[in-house]
């Protein structure tokens, strides 16, 4: 399934050293001016992920995709808008792979990497991209921010903000330590995990359906489809099994029922380390047999990093879908 969404369904395309990725946002309504500078800044911010710590003070987070740092991410619109401004048929646009080199994964033509979807896709269609994973790269969430970034415009409309920040980096909770947690992992050929924390504010109450269309539901379905999300919690959370109910009664996480109760949505998303990593791993080639490998390329040593847009694209992306 690429498609997401019923009203406002957006569906992703391309690979990830193929010629382009892109999607196609159809339920947009007219008359929506684009915001292009808007859409550069979210594609940056995946591109050139920093960390703010309290003091105000920003820095770059090291260890990301050298190839998510020097691609343009340069959208082209196909159709859907007339000098900027949305005209309510399917809005499409592309995003041209102008950095790829399939040619670095020439040696894991062959190979099952540990922990990419290489095998469960070569076993469900009897091929597959190898080429830095096709579909299964995180070069696919570029179309989502895009997308998103549009969703946004239409919640800002409502006075409805989405906010993510990285709240954890591997075993610290430290914003000034993140890099060096990141900068330790790369230097040992290795990568660290991360978690996301969200907070959506402005969301009327009643926003949402029972049983088994919850809103916290449908979060949950739009986070895990993000590349290397392995978690969601919202509310108490996790934490909650530790505690008695007169502690987390008041912590809903701004949903009772599947319905936003109106007050803030927050909620969290755990983020796998990138299993691309030079330390030395065995790995099933497609005959079965076992090879030692080491992946060398541009990889994320954190790709929790990079995913803060990605995190609120998709949220804003699931609550436009219920409010138009």
């Amino acid at each position: 399934m690429n498609t997401f969404g019923e009203r406002f369904r957006f569906t992703s395309f391309g690979e990830s050293h193929g010629p382009a990725i892109g999607g196609v946002i159809d339920g947009l309504p007219s008359g929506l001016h684009i915001d292009e500078e808007a859409i550069r800044v979210e594609l940056s911010r995946r591109s050139h992920p920093v960390v703010r710590l309290e003091d105000g003070r920003i820095y770059p987070l090291p260890g990301g995709s050298s190839r998510a740092a020097d691609e343009p991410d340069q959208v082209e619109w196909l159709s859907g808008q007339v000098d900027g401004v949305t005209i309510g048929t399917p809005l499409a646009f592309l995003i041209k792979n102008t950095h790829a080199r399939a040619s670095d994964y020439d040696a894991y033509r062959d190979v099952f990497r540990p922990g990419h979807a290489d095998y469960t896709y070569f076993v469900k269609y009897g091929i597959r991209d190898y080429r830095g994973g096709g579909r299964a790269s995180a070069r696919e969430t570029a179309a989502r921010v895009v997308a998103g970034s549009i969703a946004k415009q239409l919640l800002t409309q409502r006075g409805i903000t989405i906010n993510a920040e990285l709240t954890q980096i591997g075993k610290t909770t430290d914003p000034a330590r993140f890099a060096d947690e990141i900068q330790h992992a790369q230097a040992d050929g290795d990568s660290i995990g991360g978690i996301i924390s969200c907070r959506i504010s402005g969301v009327e109450a009643g926003v949402g359906e029972p049983i088994f269309d919850k809103l916290q539901a449908r979060l949950a379905y739009a986070m895990l489809s993000i590349n290397a999300c392995k978690g969601f919690e919202y509310g108490s959370g996790f934490a909650g099994v530790q505690k008695r109910g007169s502690e987390i009664n008041a912590f809903s996480g701004g949903m009772l029922g599947g319905i936003t109760d109106g007050t803030d949505i927050v909620f969290s998303c755990v983020f796998k380390p990138t299993p691309s990593i030079a330390l030395p791993q065995m790995a099933k080639d497609i005959e079965g047999n076992l090879r030692q490998i080491s992946i060398h390329g541009r990889h994320d040593a954190c790709v929790a990093a990079r995913a803060v847009p990605v995190v609120e694209a998709m949220a804003a992306i699931t609550l436009v879908d219920y409010l138009l």
